[in-house]
């Protein structure tokens, strides 16, 4: 059987590690400790820095191919594990589009993508800047680190000229910048789809995810009320980037729905938080997915497995001990499915899931809602409610 390196270890690779043992396929996973969320689980664990070459080299022996549990490894280091003949996939030209907003943005308005009005911010002094792209776009803007932001880190609200100030400790701290139109979206969509080295790809339902505070708390499967139309051409539009950006693996590409139609937000190159759901919602979970599309197998069916599945983020809450919660909520409702990803809770941050499956949106809705506010607060939850 082929071997699968997968450089990161978290709750990502854990995830992938299930769908691997189904497929009788071997995970190597690179940890930066050997108490990572998959390091934990996964029978063939290197501990390294997925940042240094040296490691990735190392960890590349042996492995048919390389795959990612984030975007951070960087893109000259995949260039010398391709130099040296290992497959990375996605490979570093198709990756940079993720690592990089700046890079993704200028791509992708080639391509005729709808996106959102944007431009570099230069330095120094760039005030005087923000401000004519404010006159031009309206205020508020989006201030933007071009790489490594992720669940609203590296994102900047302003709403005008005195709160742009941000800008210029941002680029004493060496923070490249890029601004974006503040876009005024009914509600954020996300496509997922896969594609292999063969050129084949699938694509599954449009989902709608709720953000707060920068986080995804949830995903709704298939998106409510979305017109059999705008499906198509999310899904179409996911795959057509894919296929242009050589995307192999999976592709997750964040969407605003405005009145005007879709904006691309973001991309990601891997297994993605709103895919999470397709576990038990869809015949092929996106992490058996992304297996077959790296080692070029035929892809799943994305077929849902219940008219609507609904995904909700567990985070922590002020009491870390969260298992002697699993008691009232697998009683409360024997169907929710829990999933948690052996991460120490700190308040706000995702350590788990729950994903609830049914005919009644409404009533699955409240039961993936239940279930995640439970095991976050206990019999504290109302409270916070």
């Amino acid at each position: 059987m082929p071997v699968v390196g997968m450089a990161g270890g978290g709750q990502l690779a854990r995830m992938t590690q299930q769908a691997a043992i189904a497929l009788g396929v071997p995970l190597r996973v690179l940890a930066g400790a050997p108490d990572e969320s998959a390091a934990v689980v996964v029978s063939d664990v290197r501990v390294g820095n997925d940042r240094a070459l040296d490691d990735l080299l190392a960890f590349a022996q042996g492995c048919d191919v390389v795959t990612f549990d984030h975007e951070h490894v960087p893109g000259p280091h995949i260039q010398k594990l391709e130099a040296a003949g290992v497959p990375c996939r996605p490979g570093s030209a198709a990756l940079a589009h993720a690592q990089d907003k700046l890079v993704m943005r200028e791509r992708l308005s080639e391509l005729g993508v709808p996106c959102p009005a944007y431009a570099p911010v230069p330095s120094p002094e760039p005030r005087a800047f923000l401000e004519a792209f404010g006159r031009e776009h309206g205020w508020p803007l989006v201030l933007k680190s071009t790489r490594g932001g992720y669940d609203g880190k590296g994102v900047w609200v302003v709403g005008d000229l005195e709160e742009a100030r941000v800008a210029d400790r941002l680029q004493a701290e060496g923070v490249d910048l890029m601004v974006e139109q503040h876009v005024a979206f009914g509600r954020e969509l996300a496509a997922l789809v896969a594609r292999s080295p063969y050129g084949q790809g699938a694509a599954y339902p449009i989902v709608e995810t709720v953000q707060e505070g920068g986080i995804c708390t949830e995903v709704i499967s298939p998106a409510p009320g979305l017109s059999k139309d705008l499906s198509t051409e999310a899904q179409s539009l996911a795959l057509r980037v894919a296929d242009e950006l050589g995307v192999v693996g999976l592709l997750a590409v964040e969407l605003f729905e405005t009145g005007a139609g879709l904006l691309v937000n973001e991309l990601a190159m891997r297994p993605h938080n709103s895919g999470h759901w397709t576990i038990e919602g869809a015949r092929t979970s996106q992490f058996e997915q992304h297996l077959r599309a790296v080692l070029d197998l035929p892809l799943g069916s994305t077929e849902p497995t219940a008219p609507y599945t609904v995904m909700a983020n567990v985070l922590g809450g002020d009491d870390p001990d969260v298992y002697p919660r699993y008691i009232h909520v697998m009683a409360h409702d024997p169907g929710v499915k829990v999933h948690m990803y052996g991460k120490a809770s700190r308040p706000g941050r995702k350590i788990g899931h729950v994903t609830a499956l049914g005919a009644d949106l409404a009533e699955v809705r409240e039961r993936a809602r239940h279930a995640a506010d439970y095991l976050r607060w206990g019999p504290a939850m109302k409270e916070h409610q």
